[in-house]
């Protein structure tokens, strides 16, 4: 009797590479990374691990996969007929929302900033300080400062909100957390709690970006 030979195309008609990532982003955004297991995958794609294991060798493969895939929304923003300064608005802005809605991938982007996406970003907005005429020695400090500021931030952000029980009352907890303060130790968040309870993350991440912004444009 002939022996049947495998073809290993007929995998990818039931089982895409592009199908698994979307599905471990799914996991992801229920569970955590903590969560992101192939067994609890093949388990959510009803299939067996082995299939997986045929299109995404491992773990930090499939985390940098979906890292990608969120935030490819971030990387194609049109900015056709914007500012230099707009478009990197744009761009931050988008990335902080693709964290914001997907936490765990703030944590990838700062422990992998080699990935394509902190590349990609990185070369994003280089792209725009070209545009802005930024001095060639100032440019990649630049372009380092509004990377780290817009992942650490954006980070930051998501990993405060999952701190916190869903549906906690933001305001109150900020506005606790600044009464508790001593008076004397911390005579300037006293003064400021009122914005910190009532600040909102997304301006406040905006006025952030400006700030670097105007500091780059004192290089010119």
């Amino acid at each position: 009797m002939a022996t049947r030979t495998r073809r290993p195309e007929r995998r990818e008609d039931a089982l895409s590479r592009t199908r698994i990532v979307a599905a471990a982003v799914e996991l992801l955004d229920v569970t955590g990374e903590g969560g992101l297991t192939f067994r609890a995958l093949a388990a959510h794609l009803r299939t067996g691990p082995g299939a997986i294991y045929w299109h995404v060798a491992n773990k930090d493969e499939l985390l940098t996969a979906g890292t990608d895939a969120v935030l490819a929304g971030a990387m194609a923003t049109d900015v056709a007929g914007d500012t230099p300064q707009d478009a990197i608005r744009s761009l931050a802005l988008g990335v902080f929302d693709a964290i914001d809605a997907h936490p765990w991938a703030g944590t990838q982007l700062t422990r992998t900033p080699s990935q394509p996406s902190v590349l990609r970003l990185f070369e994003r907005i280089g792209q725009q300080l070209r545009a802005l005429d930024v001095p060639a020695a100032a440019q990649f400090s630049s372009a380092s400062a509004l990377l780290n500021y817009i992942l650490g931030v954006a980070g930051q952000n998501a990993a405060l909100a999952r701190s916190q029980e869903p549906g906690t009352d933001r305001a109150a907890v900020l506005e606790a957390a600044s009464a508790n303060l001593d008076a004397d130790e911390f005579p300037f968040t006293r003064s400021v709690a009122g914005q910190l309870r009532d600040h909102d993350d997304r301006e406040q991440f905006l006025a952030g970006i400006d700030l670097v912004l105007a500091g780059i444009a004192g290089l010119q």
